[in-house]
């Protein structure tokens, strides 16, 4: 066995690895997108389904899943407007509105009873000021597998925030998406790779191991 792939699989020990699902909601990276060019670019490069795959791989070995998802309320209170991302996001056609279609997450991802689901309205980090930190201090987490959208913005923010607080942070690069295409690679080779370690999905499903369950 490679020793790069030894590595992984000690780092990947199910009962101290957490699975992250950044943004795969419908009215993100679903067919009536809000930002149809990531939704495309998700769909179309496959990192959709190695999502789906290792959200069920998780569901099977016993790594805990979080889904982080990003959303407002109607009267828009508490958000940010402090940049021009979320100024335009405000005049977007489908708004990521709590309680509505848009804000569920995105097929053929399957969601289990076991898994936590984490909501935020403000903010572009699914880790910095949400649940998440404290409830992956109180799983056990010791690896964090980042996966989703956008390789732009709460991506790079997730392991970021992970790396800074003493997770170590799994990325495997086909299941994370952003635009243009060729950004995503660059911004994963030249930036994450020096802070996570980077993998494919087929190799971190061949290192989750036999089924095992969090007590």
């Amino acid at each position: 066995m490679p020793s790069s792939y030894q590595r992984l699989a000690e780092l990947l020990d199910p009962v101290s690895t957490v699975l992250l699902t950044v943004e795969c909601q419908q009215g993100v990276v679903g067919p009536d997108s809000a930002l149809p060019e990531l939704a495309r670019e998700a769909r179309s490069s496959g990192a959709l389904d190695n999502i789906a795959r290792l959200v069920a791989a998780a569901h099977h070995t016993g790594v805990q899943v979080i889904h982080a998802i990003a959303e407002r309320r109607p009267d828009g209170r508490g958000a940010n407007r402090n940049a021009r991302l979320f100024r335009a996001a405000e005049r977007l056609p489908v708004q990521q509105l709590s309680g509505t279609t848009a804000v569920r997450v995105a097929p053929p991802i399957e969601v289990s009873e076991q898994d936590l689901v984490v909501r935020r309205l403000h903010g572009l980090s699914p880790i910095q000021g949400t649940d998440v930190d404290p409830l992956l201090r109180n799983l056990g987490c010791r690896t964090l597998i980042v996966t989703g959208v956008s390789a732009n913005v709460a991506i790079p923010n997730a392991v970021f925030d992970a790396v800074n607080r003493g997770y170590t942070a799994v990325v495997p690069a086909d299941a994370v998406a952003g635009v243009p295409s060729e950004y995503t690679p660059a911004m994963i080779r030249n930036t994450l790779a020096l802070v996570a370690t980077v993998a494919t999905t087929d190799e971190v499903l061949g290192c989750l191991g036999r089924p095992r369950r969090r007590s």
